[in-house]
């Protein structure tokens, strides 16, 4: 068996890009905010170099031995799928498209008059919030709640008992097929929620994404065609539209995601075992709550060792994100952030410096290398500087 294991924690970026003015992001620094004020204790990743990154403010561990870095984003924007995108080797010249004023009149027609109903909303919004401001006349009129956010989104929220979640997927379905071109959002957002009156409502499990294909050429897709298993954990299948992945489990929520992760583990195969661990981004750092975000970050640093021991010696473990939210910085977005960077394989002795990569694709350079494979996706591999 020869396994690579790349672990996504969600929107835990280590301090704002060159470029961060552009998106007012200036002084975010998710982890490094974080650190300081809640006292952030992650020893097992420590232990691997995550607190040598500049940035992190959290104190270095004499005795860590993985390889440590950061990541600059390549692509415009900082959403979830132009991150993951580029970390599997894709970078996007131009953004996604986003609607801070609510989507088109002519859009909202079209997608009415395919869904056979009205809609409420269709404005910029936390997910938490409108569902208070405009659920209980959802509850009365039946109608779906369209919103988006700062980020490339259109999103449908609805209560499981009006519209049950098959519906609400087919008419995200319906969406998908309409949103191309001008507007071809990132992904469309399934978001079922329970509970009778404002208040009470709390969003579930059920949550789907429907992305666009990805646009060329990822790691899933060299990995796959090679003969490769490559297996995606949480909201991978949602982000690669289901390419490139030769098995896959939905699971909800991070304990649930690390423990099919560790299944995935004991059993025996060869290729890629992409991660993605959501709550640190939407139940933690939307809701600017840094006590949860540290927990939730602490809770995956207890079960790394879990990881760990099921590695050989011929696996590797890759730990990022895929960009930046904040708790401490203002308002609900992402930020615009460079990335940490943690690799690991049994064997190292001394931490090693990776530095501050150009591109969040350098981890998929690194996993073509490991695999032996010719593509390098305009990127550099570090897979040499690793092994010292």
């Amino acid at each position: 068996m020869k396994r690579a294991i790349i672990i996504v924690l969600d929107s835990v970026g280590v301090g704002a890009t060159a470029d961060a003015h552009l998106y007012g992001d200036v002084g975010a620094n998710t982890l490094g905010n974080l650190a300081r004020a809640e006292s952030l204790q992650l020893p097992h990743l420590g232990a691997l170099g995550l607190a040598q990154i500049p940035g992190s403010h959290m104190v270095p561990d004499p005795q860590a031995q993985g390889a440590f870095g950061r990541m600059n984003p390549a692509s415009p924007g900082k959403d979830t799928t132009t991150g993951h995108w580029e970390i599997a080797g894709l970078r996007l010249e131009a953004p996604f498209p986003t609607f801070p004023d609510g989507f088109p009149r002519e859009l909202m027609d079209a997608f009415e008059t395919a869904i056979g109903t009205q809609t409420l909303g269709n404005y910029a919004a936390s997910g938490t919030v409108i569902i208070d401001e405009l659920g209980e006349e959802h509850l009365r009129t039946g109608y779906p709640i369209v919103y988006t956010s700062a980020d490339s989104v259109f999103q449908i929220a609805a209560n499981e008992a009006v519209i049950p979640v098959p519906r609400l997927y087919e008419m995200c379905e319906i969406a998908r097929k309409l949103l191309v071109g001008p507007y071809g959002v990132g992904r469309v957002i399934a978001r079922p929620f329970v509970g009778d009156r404002a208040g009470q409502f709390k969003r579930t499990g059920n949550r789907r994404d429907f992305s666009l294909d990805p646009t060329g050429l990822t790691i899933l897709d060299a990995l796959k065609a090679a003969g490769h298993e490559v297996l995606g954990v949480g909201k991978i299948e949602d982000i690669f539209n289901h390419r490139g992945l030769t098995g896959s489990n939905h699971a909800a929520g991070n304990a649930a995601c690390i423990q099919a992760t560790i299944d995935y583990l004991q059993k025996p195969f060869t290729g890629l075992c992409f991660t993605n661990l959501v709550d640190t981004d939407m139940v933690y750092g939307h809701r600017r709550d840094t006590r949860g975000y540290a927990d939730a970050l602490e809770a995956f640093d207890k079960r790394l060792p879990d990881i760990m021991a099921l590695m050989g010696e011929e696996d590797m473990l890759l730990i990022t994100a895929d960009h930046g939210c904040d708790p401490t910085f203002r308002g609900t977005d992402h930020t615009r952030e460079m990335v940490p960077l943690v690799a690991w394989r049994r064997g190292m002795q001394a931490p090693v410096d990776l530095g501050l990569r150009q591109t969040f694709a350098d981890v998929a350079a690194t996993v073509a290398e490991f695999f032996g494979l010719d593509e390098r996706f305009q990127a550099t591999s570090f897979l040499k500087e690793m092994e010292g």
